[in-house]
């Protein structure tokens, strides 16, 4: 019988859309949870079944997650909603909200470090190797993942809903549909 490592059930996420893209922002939140627990459950079955085709597939699936959407995740905080919250900002000493930022984008480089690391591994496994996934480079990428979105949530997303226009979240919207090569229906 095989595992369901992929995480197929579980609590549904709220959808956001780039209408609302405050709201997808922090849906993305949860899809990248959700990343991360099928990464915690690919160690223990790597090494109880090594790299078989549950094994594979879930491998593949969070490589393609983490080179497009959460790649795009991080450019969407930093090239648009980041220098967004600064403008709002504008005629005053925004100090505060630009180390936060610049936190927020340090760390987008360290997870991005920590991903490229364990990324050469699920490589391998969707090559089929039964190379071991070392659950402490899982839990170094993991946890920073949640700290790192905890904080965006509690922090960030909040005061982007309150300092933001109308006008600067559609704008913003529209920025993260052309990074996705997303064309508006006419």
């Amino acid at each position: 019988m095989s595992i369901d490592i992929a995480g197929r059930q579980g609590r549904s996420l709220p959808v956001g859309g780039f209408e609302a893209p405050l709201e997808m922002l922090s849906a993305c939140h949860g899809r990248i949870e959700r990343q991360c627990a099928t990464l915690r459950r690919l160690v223990p079955h790597l090494a109880s079944h090594g790299a078989d085709e549950d094994a594979r597939a879930a491998a593949a699936n969070v490589m393609r997650y983490f080179d497009t959407a959460a790649k795009h995740h991080h450019e969407d905080e930093e090239k648009d909603l980041f220098p967004a919250l600064i403008e709002s900002m504008a005629g005053s000493d925004p100090v505060c909200l630009r180390e936060m930022t610049q936190g927020l984008a340090d760390e987008h480089r360290e997870l991005e470090a920590r991903w490229r690391h364990l990324r050469a591994k699920l490589e391998e496994i969707v090559a089929g190797h039964g190379v071991p996934l070392n659950s402490e480079d899982v839990q170094a990428l993991v946890g920073l993942y949640e700290r790192h979105m905890e904080r965006e949530e509690r922090e960030l997303l909040p005061m982007a809903a309150r300092l933001l226009s109308e006008d600067e979240l559609e704008r913003i919207g529209r920025s993260m549909r052309e990074r996705r090569g997303i064309e508006l229906p006419e």
